[in-house]
């Protein structure tokens, strides 16, 4: 049993991990598009 739950424990944290980058990159990818959108002149007009 102890084996069962260090090995969940593990993934549990591995998962965790992968969710903090993914979360990172959305984030990142967010500011960097409004920073594009920013930048170049608005298309509506």
């Amino acid at each position: 049993m102890g084996a069962f739950l260090g090995e969940f424990i593990m993934e549990v944290i591995r998962m965790l991990c992968l969710m903090v980058v993914a979360g990172a990159a959305i984030f990142c990818g967010k500011k960097l598009r409004d920073r594009k959108d920013a930048k170049e002149p608005s298309k509506n007009e």
